[in-house]
Protein backbone atom coordinates (compact mmCIF):
# COMPACT_ATOMS: atom_id res chain seq x y z
CA UNK A 1 0.00 0.00 0.00
CA UNK A 2 1.39 3.39 -0.98
CA UNK A 3 1.10 6.43 1.24
CA UNK A 4 -1.63 7.81 -1.01
CA UNK A 5 -3.63 4.55 -0.72
CA UNK A 6 -3.91 4.64 3.08
CA UNK A 7 -7.59 4.43 4.11
CA UNK A 8 -7.34 7.75 5.94
CA UNK A 9 -6.43 9.47 2.67
CA UNK A 10 -9.44 8.48 0.60
CA UNK A 11 -10.60 11.47 -1.40
CA UNK A 12 -7.28 13.28 -1.11
CA UNK A 13 -4.82 14.07 -3.89
CA UNK A 14 -1.68 13.09 -2.02
CA UNK A 15 0.88 14.55 -4.45
CA UNK A 16 -1.01 17.87 -4.27
CA UNK A 17 -1.11 17.53 -0.50
CA UNK A 18 2.66 17.07 -0.34
CA UNK A 19 3.23 20.10 -2.53
CA UNK A 20 0.88 22.07 -0.27
CA UNK A 21 2.85 20.94 2.80
CA UNK A 22 6.13 22.15 1.28
CA UNK A 23 4.52 25.50 0.51
CA UNK A 24 3.05 25.82 4.01
CA UNK A 25 6.36 25.05 5.69
CA UNK A 26 8.05 27.80 3.70
CA UNK A 27 5.19 30.17 4.51
CA UNK A 28 5.50 29.45 8.24
CA UNK A 29 9.28 29.87 8.20
CA UNK A 30 9.10 33.22 6.42
CA UNK A 31 6.42 34.52 8.79
CA UNK A 32 8.12 33.50 12.06
CA UNK A 33 11.74 34.70 12.16
CA UNK A 34 11.61 35.51 15.89
CA UNK A 35 10.29 32.02 16.76
CA UNK A 36 13.02 30.53 14.57
CA UNK A 37 15.71 32.52 16.40
CA UNK A 38 14.37 31.54 19.82
CA UNK A 39 14.10 27.89 18.77
CA UNK A 40 17.76 27.95 17.73
CA UNK A 41 18.73 29.59 21.00
CA UNK A 42 16.78 27.08 23.11
CA UNK A 43 18.42 24.11 21.38
CA UNK A 44 21.66 24.83 23.25
CA UNK A 45 20.26 24.16 26.74
CA UNK A 46 16.77 22.63 26.60
CA UNK A 47 16.29 18.93 25.95
CA UNK A 48 14.84 18.68 22.43
CA UNK A 49 15.01 22.48 22.35
CA UNK A 50 11.73 23.07 24.20
CA UNK A 51 10.51 23.13 27.83
CA UNK A 52 8.53 19.93 27.17
CA UNK A 53 9.22 17.66 24.20
CA UNK A 54 5.49 17.60 23.31
CA UNK A 55 5.95 21.20 22.15
CA UNK A 56 7.65 19.78 19.07
CA UNK A 57 4.50 17.87 18.07
CA UNK A 58 2.82 20.66 16.11
CA UNK A 59 4.16 19.79 12.66
CA UNK A 60 5.81 23.19 12.32
CA UNK A 61 9.38 23.48 10.98
CA UNK A 62 10.45 24.72 14.43
CA UNK A 63 8.72 25.41 17.73
CA UNK A 64 6.22 28.24 17.74
CA UNK A 65 6.98 30.63 20.62
CA UNK A 66 4.17 32.48 22.40
CA UNK A 67 4.36 36.02 23.73
CA UNK A 68 1.00 36.12 25.53
CA UNK A 69 -2.45 34.55 25.61
CA UNK A 70 -5.81 35.95 26.63
CA UNK A 71 -9.33 34.60 26.32
CA UNK A 72 -9.62 32.62 23.10
CA UNK A 73 -6.49 34.03 21.48
CA UNK A 74 -2.74 33.48 21.53
CA UNK A 75 -0.20 36.00 20.23
CA UNK A 76 3.18 34.67 19.16
CA UNK A 77 6.53 36.42 19.43
CA UNK A 78 6.31 37.54 15.80
CA UNK A 79 3.09 39.41 16.50
CA UNK A 80 0.62 37.00 14.91
CA UNK A 81 -2.67 36.55 16.79
CA UNK A 82 -4.15 33.07 16.54
CA UNK A 83 -7.66 31.96 17.42
CA UNK A 84 -7.01 29.17 19.89
CA UNK A 85 -9.14 26.03 19.77
CA UNK A 86 -6.40 24.00 21.46
CA UNK A 87 -6.62 25.88 24.76
CA UNK A 88 -3.62 24.15 26.28
CA UNK A 89 -5.09 20.73 25.42
CA UNK A 90 -7.91 21.47 27.92
CA UNK A 91 -5.73 23.21 30.53
CA UNK A 92 -7.17 26.57 29.46
CA UNK A 93 -10.63 25.20 28.62
CA UNK A 94 -12.24 28.28 30.19
CA UNK A 95 -10.01 30.68 28.29
CA UNK A 96 -6.54 32.01 28.89
CA UNK A 97 -6.18 34.05 32.09
CA UNK A 98 -9.87 34.19 33.03
CA UNK A 99 -10.35 37.41 34.97
CA UNK A 100 -11.55 35.92 38.29
CA UNK A 101 -8.59 33.54 38.40
CA UNK A 102 -6.15 36.26 37.39
CA UNK A 103 -7.50 38.52 40.13
CA UNK A 104 -7.32 35.73 42.73
CA UNK A 105 -3.76 34.81 41.79
CA UNK A 106 -2.72 38.47 41.81
CA UNK A 107 -4.14 38.93 45.32
CA UNK A 108 -2.52 35.74 46.57
CA UNK A 109 0.85 36.64 45.03
CA UNK A 110 1.53 39.09 47.88
CA UNK A 111 0.08 36.81 50.58
CA UNK A 112 2.22 33.73 50.15
CA UNK A 113 2.49 30.88 47.66
CA UNK A 114 3.07 27.81 49.77
CA UNK A 115 3.22 27.14 53.52
CA UNK A 116 2.22 23.46 53.85
CA UNK A 117 -0.72 24.73 55.93
CA UNK A 118 -4.47 24.82 55.35
CA UNK A 119 -6.38 27.91 54.17
CA UNK A 120 -9.99 29.02 53.98
CA UNK A 121 -9.77 28.65 50.20
CA UNK A 122 -9.17 24.92 50.62
CA UNK A 123 -12.33 24.51 52.67
CA UNK A 124 -14.38 26.39 50.08
CA UNK A 125 -12.87 24.35 47.24
CA UNK A 126 -13.74 21.10 49.02
CA UNK A 127 -17.34 22.26 49.48
CA UNK A 128 -17.60 23.31 45.86
CA UNK A 129 -16.22 20.02 44.57
CA UNK A 130 -18.54 17.95 46.76
CA UNK A 131 -21.57 19.92 45.61
CA UNK A 132 -20.58 19.79 41.94
CA UNK A 133 -19.57 16.14 41.62
CA UNK A 134 -21.52 14.40 44.38
CA UNK A 135 -18.47 12.91 46.11
CA UNK A 136 -17.97 14.19 49.67
CA UNK A 137 -14.23 13.78 50.31
CA UNK A 138 -11.38 15.37 48.31
CA UNK A 139 -7.62 15.72 48.10
CA UNK A 140 -5.30 17.70 45.86
CA UNK A 141 -2.37 17.17 43.50
CA UNK A 142 -0.25 19.22 41.11
CA UNK A 143 -1.39 17.45 37.94
CA UNK A 144 -3.93 14.88 36.77
CA UNK A 145 -1.05 12.42 36.39
CA UNK A 146 -0.31 12.72 40.10
CA UNK A 147 -3.99 12.63 41.01
CA UNK A 148 -4.39 9.37 39.08
CA UNK A 149 -1.27 7.97 40.70
CA UNK A 150 -2.47 8.90 44.17
CA UNK A 151 -6.01 7.58 43.81
CA UNK A 152 -4.74 4.27 42.43
CA UNK A 153 -2.49 3.89 45.46
CA UNK A 154 -5.30 4.76 47.86
CA UNK A 155 -7.59 2.23 46.19
CA UNK A 156 -4.98 -0.51 46.27
CA UNK A 157 -4.46 0.19 49.96
CA UNK A 158 -8.18 0.32 50.68
CA UNK A 159 -9.02 -2.92 48.84
CA UNK A 160 -5.86 -4.96 49.41
CA UNK A 161 -5.86 -5.68 45.67
CA UNK A 162 -2.83 -4.95 43.50
CA UNK A 163 -4.27 -4.84 39.98
CA UNK A 164 -6.01 -2.09 38.05
CA UNK A 165 -7.94 -2.30 34.77
CA UNK A 166 -7.72 0.21 31.95
CA UNK A 167 -9.15 0.40 28.45
CA UNK A 168 -6.95 -0.10 25.40
CA UNK A 169 -5.66 3.20 24.05
CA UNK A 170 -6.40 5.08 27.27
CA UNK A 171 -4.49 8.06 28.53
CA UNK A 172 -4.41 9.15 32.17
CA UNK A 173 -1.42 11.43 32.11
CA UNK A 174 1.95 9.77 32.50
CA UNK A 175 1.12 7.41 35.36
CA UNK A 176 3.19 4.38 34.40
CA UNK A 177 0.55 1.78 35.31
CA UNK A 178 -1.61 2.59 32.28
CA UNK A 179 1.02 2.14 29.55
CA UNK A 180 -0.30 -1.26 28.50
CA UNK A 181 -1.91 -1.91 25.11
CA UNK A 182 -3.70 -4.71 23.34
CA UNK A 183 -1.78 -5.86 20.27
CA UNK A 184 -3.59 -8.52 18.26
CA UNK A 185 -5.69 -9.16 21.34
CA UNK A 186 -2.69 -9.65 23.65
CA UNK A 187 -1.66 -7.26 26.46
CA UNK A 188 1.73 -5.71 25.78
CA UNK A 189 3.70 -3.15 27.74
CA UNK A 190 4.05 -0.12 25.50
CA UNK A 191 7.46 -0.01 23.82
CA UNK A 192 7.52 3.79 23.99
CA UNK A 193 7.56 3.81 27.82
CA UNK A 194 11.13 4.91 28.49
CA UNK A 195 12.99 3.84 31.60
CA UNK A 196 10.36 1.49 33.00
CA UNK A 197 12.05 -1.48 34.68
CA UNK A 198 9.06 -3.24 36.24
CA UNK A 199 6.71 -5.51 34.32
CA UNK A 200 3.40 -3.66 34.20
CA UNK A 201 1.57 -6.77 33.01
CA UNK A 202 1.81 -8.13 36.55
CA UNK A 203 -0.50 -5.43 37.89
CA UNK A 204 -2.35 -3.87 34.94
CA UNK A 205 -5.19 -5.53 33.03
CA UNK A 206 -6.34 -4.07 29.70
CA UNK A 207 -9.51 -4.69 27.68
CA UNK A 208 -11.22 -2.91 24.81
CA UNK A 209 -13.63 -0.09 25.55
CA UNK A 210 -17.29 -1.02 24.95
CA UNK A 211 -16.53 -4.76 25.39
CA UNK A 212 -18.70 -5.83 28.33
CA UNK A 213 -17.86 -9.54 28.04
CA UNK A 214 -14.13 -8.82 28.19
CA UNK A 215 -14.64 -6.52 31.17
CA UNK A 216 -16.61 -9.20 33.02
CA UNK A 217 -14.00 -11.87 32.31
CA UNK A 218 -11.11 -9.62 33.33
CA UNK A 219 -12.67 -8.83 36.70
CA UNK A 220 -13.88 -12.36 37.48
CA UNK A 221 -10.79 -13.35 39.48
CA UNK A 222 -11.61 -10.70 42.09
CA UNK A 223 -8.10 -9.25 42.18
CA UNK A 224 -8.66 -5.88 40.47
CA UNK A 225 -8.79 -2.90 42.80
CA UNK A 226 -10.28 -0.44 40.35
CA UNK A 227 -11.29 0.32 36.81
CA UNK A 228 -9.60 3.59 35.83
CA UNK A 229 -11.40 5.12 32.87
CA UNK A 230 -12.47 8.21 31.05
CA UNK A 231 -16.22 8.03 30.50
CA UNK A 232 -15.43 8.84 26.86
CA UNK A 233 -12.01 7.98 25.49
CA UNK A 234 -10.43 11.21 24.26
CA UNK A 235 -6.72 10.88 23.70
CA UNK A 236 -6.65 8.43 20.83
CA UNK A 237 -9.28 10.40 19.03
CA UNK A 238 -12.78 10.29 20.41
CA UNK A 239 -14.36 6.92 21.32
CA UNK A 240 -17.90 7.22 22.62
CA UNK A 241 -19.53 4.64 24.89
CA UNK A 242 -22.13 2.56 23.12
CA UNK A 243 -25.71 3.02 24.37
CA UNK A 244 -26.09 1.23 27.70
CA UNK A 245 -22.39 0.45 28.06
CA UNK A 246 -21.79 2.31 31.31
CA UNK A 247 -25.05 1.14 32.89
CA UNK A 248 -24.03 -2.49 32.35
CA UNK A 249 -20.35 -1.88 33.08
CA UNK A 250 -21.21 -0.47 36.50
CA UNK A 251 -23.19 -3.59 37.36
CA UNK A 252 -20.27 -5.80 36.35
CA UNK A 253 -17.75 -3.70 38.28
CA UNK A 254 -19.88 -3.73 41.44
CA UNK A 255 -20.55 -7.47 41.19
CA UNK A 256 -16.84 -8.23 41.30
CA UNK A 257 -16.15 -5.90 44.23
CA UNK A 258 -14.08 -3.57 42.07
CA UNK A 259 -14.15 0.22 42.37
CA UNK A 260 -14.70 2.69 39.54
CA UNK A 261 -12.57 5.81 38.98
CA UNK A 262 -13.70 8.39 36.44
CA UNK A 263 -10.97 10.58 34.96
CA UNK A 264 -12.91 13.69 33.90
CA UNK A 265 -9.89 15.83 32.97
CA UNK A 266 -11.05 16.06 29.35
CA UNK A 267 -14.72 15.16 29.66
CA UNK A 268 -15.40 18.04 32.04
CA UNK A 269 -16.21 19.65 28.67
CA UNK A 270 -19.64 17.98 29.02
CA UNK A 271 -21.02 20.29 31.70
CA UNK A 272 -20.45 21.69 35.20
CA UNK A 273 -20.51 18.22 36.82
CA UNK A 274 -18.70 16.38 34.04
CA UNK A 275 -19.82 13.48 31.87
CA UNK A 276 -20.43 11.02 34.69
CA UNK A 277 -22.86 13.33 36.47
CA UNK A 278 -24.69 14.13 33.23
CA UNK A 279 -25.06 10.45 32.28
CA UNK A 280 -25.77 8.81 35.62
CA UNK A 281 -22.40 7.13 36.20
CA UNK A 282 -21.93 6.64 39.96
CA UNK A 283 -18.17 6.49 40.37
CA UNK A 284 -16.41 5.65 43.63
CA UNK A 285 -13.72 8.20 42.82
CA UNK A 286 -13.13 11.01 40.36
CA UNK A 287 -10.01 12.74 39.02
CA UNK A 288 -9.89 16.21 37.49
CA UNK A 289 -6.79 18.09 36.44
CA UNK A 290 -5.88 20.85 33.97
CA UNK A 291 -8.90 23.20 33.87
CA UNK A 292 -9.95 23.13 37.54
CA UNK A 293 -7.58 25.98 38.41
CA UNK A 294 -8.13 27.98 35.25
CA UNK A 295 -4.74 26.87 33.91
CA UNK A 296 -2.73 27.16 37.15
CA UNK A 297 -0.99 23.78 37.76
CA UNK A 298 -3.25 21.80 40.09
CA UNK A 299 -5.56 18.80 40.19
CA UNK A 300 -8.10 17.18 42.48
CA UNK A 301 -9.36 13.71 43.29
CA UNK A 302 -12.50 12.87 45.20
CA UNK A 303 -14.00 9.74 46.70
CA UNK A 304 -17.17 8.40 48.23
CA UNK A 305 -17.63 8.45 51.99
CA UNK A 306 -17.26 4.66 52.12
CA UNK A 307 -14.04 4.70 50.14
CA UNK A 308 -12.67 7.59 52.19
CA UNK A 309 -13.32 5.63 55.39
CA UNK A 310 -11.49 2.61 53.97
CA UNK A 311 -8.59 4.79 52.83
CA UNK A 312 -8.28 6.46 56.22
CA UNK A 313 -8.39 3.09 57.96
CA UNK A 314 -5.64 1.77 55.69
CA UNK A 315 -3.46 4.77 56.53
CA UNK A 316 -4.02 4.44 60.28
CA UNK A 317 -3.25 0.73 60.22
CA UNK A 318 -0.09 1.15 58.14
CA UNK A 319 3.35 1.40 59.77
CA UNK A 320 4.32 4.97 60.68
CA UNK A 321 6.34 6.97 58.17
CA UNK A 322 6.14 8.92 54.94
CA UNK A 323 3.49 7.50 52.59
CA UNK A 324 4.55 9.32 49.43
CA UNK A 325 0.97 10.26 48.52
CA UNK A 326 1.29 13.97 47.90
CA UNK A 327 4.08 16.56 47.77
CA UNK A 328 4.99 19.65 49.76
CA UNK A 329 3.38 21.79 47.03
CA UNK A 330 0.12 19.82 47.08
CA UNK A 331 -2.72 22.12 48.10
CA UNK A 332 -0.47 25.18 47.96
CA UNK A 333 -2.04 28.59 48.62
CA UNK A 334 -1.73 29.85 45.04
CA UNK A 335 -3.46 26.79 43.59
CA UNK A 336 -6.21 26.93 46.21
CA UNK A 337 -6.95 30.56 45.40
CA UNK A 338 -7.05 29.78 41.68
CA UNK A 339 -9.35 26.78 42.14
CA UNK A 340 -11.73 28.72 44.38
CA UNK A 341 -12.08 31.41 41.72
CA UNK A 342 -12.42 28.91 38.88
CA UNK A 343 -15.07 26.80 40.61
CA UNK A 344 -17.16 29.70 41.92
CA UNK A 345 -16.84 32.27 39.13
CA UNK A 346 -15.55 30.66 35.94
CA UNK A 347 -16.85 27.08 35.54
CA UNK A 348 -20.45 28.31 35.73
CA UNK A 349 -23.67 27.06 34.08
CA UNK A 350 -23.77 30.30 32.07
CA UNK A 351 -20.26 29.69 30.73
CA UNK A 352 -21.19 26.16 29.74
CA UNK A 353 -24.37 27.39 28.09
CA UNK A 354 -22.33 29.59 25.75
CA UNK A 355 -19.70 26.92 25.12
CA UNK A 356 -22.11 24.08 24.37
CA UNK A 357 -24.24 26.11 21.98
CA UNK A 358 -21.18 27.34 20.10
CA UNK A 359 -19.69 23.85 20.01
CA UNK A 360 -22.88 22.61 18.34
CA UNK A 361 -22.49 25.25 15.64
CA UNK A 362 -18.83 24.35 15.17
CA UNK A 363 -19.61 20.62 14.84
CA UNK A 364 -22.36 21.35 12.29
CA UNK A 365 -20.05 23.61 10.30
CA UNK A 366 -17.29 21.02 10.25
CA UNK A 367 -19.69 18.35 9.02
CA UNK A 368 -20.88 20.63 6.26
CA UNK A 369 -17.42 21.54 4.98
CA UNK A 370 -16.19 17.93 5.16
CA UNK A 371 -19.26 16.75 3.22
CA UNK A 372 -18.81 19.49 0.62
CA UNK A 373 -15.34 18.15 -0.13
CA UNK A 374 -16.66 14.59 -0.36
CA UNK A 375 -14.45 13.22 2.41
CA UNK A 376 -15.44 10.07 4.37
CA UNK A 377 -14.75 11.68 7.75
CA UNK A 378 -16.93 11.98 10.85
CA UNK A 379 -17.28 14.65 13.52
CA UNK A 380 -17.70 13.65 17.17
CA UNK A 381 -18.67 15.95 20.02
CA UNK A 382 -18.58 15.70 23.82
CA UNK A 383 -19.91 18.98 25.13
CA UNK A 384 -17.47 21.77 24.30
CA UNK A 385 -14.99 19.26 22.85
CA UNK A 386 -15.14 18.37 19.14
CA UNK A 387 -13.01 16.16 16.88
CA UNK A 388 -13.05 15.23 13.24
CA UNK A 389 -11.73 11.75 12.51
CA UNK A 390 -10.56 10.15 9.30
CA UNK A 391 -13.32 7.51 9.12
CA UNK A 392 -17.02 7.53 8.14
CA UNK A 393 -18.33 6.62 11.60
CA UNK A 394 -16.79 7.11 15.05
CA UNK A 395 -14.53 4.24 16.19
CA UNK A 396 -15.91 1.87 18.81
CA UNK A 397 -12.72 1.07 20.73
CA UNK A 398 -9.06 1.98 21.06
CA UNK A 399 -7.83 -0.41 18.38
CA UNK A 400 -10.23 1.01 15.82
CA UNK A 401 -9.31 4.56 16.82
CA UNK A 402 -5.60 3.82 16.54
CA UNK A 403 -5.97 2.47 13.01
CA UNK A 404 -7.37 5.74 11.69
CA UNK A 405 -4.75 8.02 13.24
CA UNK A 406 -2.58 9.62 10.56
CA UNK A 407 0.07 11.87 12.06
CA UNK A 408 1.38 13.09 8.72
CA UNK A 409 -2.07 14.14 7.52
CA UNK A 410 -2.89 15.70 10.89
CA UNK A 411 0.26 17.81 10.87
CA UNK A 412 -0.37 18.93 7.32
CA UNK A 413 -3.87 20.13 8.24
CA UNK A 414 -2.75 21.72 11.50
CA UNK A 415 0.05 23.66 9.81
CA UNK A 416 -2.34 24.88 7.15
CA UNK A 417 -4.70 26.10 9.85
CA UNK A 418 -1.89 27.80 11.81
CA UNK A 419 -0.87 29.71 8.70
CA UNK A 420 -4.48 30.90 8.43
CA UNK A 421 -4.63 32.17 11.98
CA UNK A 422 -6.26 29.18 13.71
CA UNK A 423 -4.77 26.71 16.17
CA UNK A 424 -6.15 23.28 17.10
CA UNK A 425 -4.60 20.61 19.29
CA UNK A 426 -1.54 18.98 17.66
CA UNK A 427 -2.57 15.48 18.79
CA UNK A 428 -5.22 14.16 16.37
CA UNK A 429 -7.87 16.78 15.50
CA UNK A 430 -9.29 18.02 18.79
CA UNK A 431 -10.92 21.42 19.25
CA UNK A 432 -12.40 23.18 22.26
CA UNK A 433 -14.50 26.30 22.55
CA UNK A 434 -14.24 28.48 25.65
CA UNK A 435 -16.43 31.23 27.11
CA UNK A 436 -14.55 33.84 25.07
CA UNK A 437 -14.88 32.00 21.74
CA UNK A 438 -17.19 33.83 19.33
CA UNK A 439 -19.24 33.01 16.24
CA UNK A 440 -16.59 34.87 14.24
CA UNK A 441 -13.86 32.62 15.63
CA UNK A 442 -15.86 29.54 14.66
CA UNK A 443 -16.42 30.92 11.16
CA UNK A 444 -12.69 31.58 10.83
CA UNK A 445 -11.86 27.97 11.74
CA UNK A 446 -14.41 26.54 9.33
CA UNK A 447 -13.23 28.86 6.56
CA UNK A 448 -9.59 27.97 7.18
CA UNK A 449 -10.34 24.24 7.05
CA UNK A 450 -12.29 24.78 3.83
CA UNK A 451 -9.23 26.48 2.31
CA UNK A 452 -6.90 23.66 3.41
CA UNK A 453 -9.19 20.91 2.11
CA UNK A 454 -9.56 22.74 -1.20
CA UNK A 455 -5.79 22.44 -1.61
CA UNK A 456 -5.48 18.72 -0.82
CA UNK A 457 -8.63 17.01 -2.12
CA UNK A 458 -9.09 15.35 -5.48
CA UNK A 459 -10.53 17.51 -8.23
CA UNK A 460 -13.04 16.31 -10.80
Amino acid sequence: MTQAQRPTRAGLDWPRAQAFLTQERARFTNAHPRSAALAARARDHLLFGVPLHWMNDWGTPFALHVDHASGAQVTDVDGHTLVDFCLGDTGAMFGHSPAPVADAVTRQATRGYTTMLATEDAAVVGEQLAQRFGLPVWQFAMSATDANRYIVRWLRAATGRKKILVFNGCYHGTIEDVFVDLVDGRPVQRDSLLGQVHNLLDTTVVVEFNDLAALDAALAAGDVACVLAEPVMTNIGMVLPEPGFWAEAQKIIRRHGTLLVMDETHTISTGPGGYAHAHGIAADALVLGKPVGGGVPCAVYGMSAELAARAERAKREAPPGHSGIGTTLTGNMLAMAAMRAALTEVMTPAAYGHMLALAQRLAAGLREVIARHGLPWCVTQVGARIEFQFCPTPPGNGSEADRILDGELEHLIHLGLLNRGVMITPFHNMMLVCPQTTDEHVAQLIGALDEVLTQITQKA
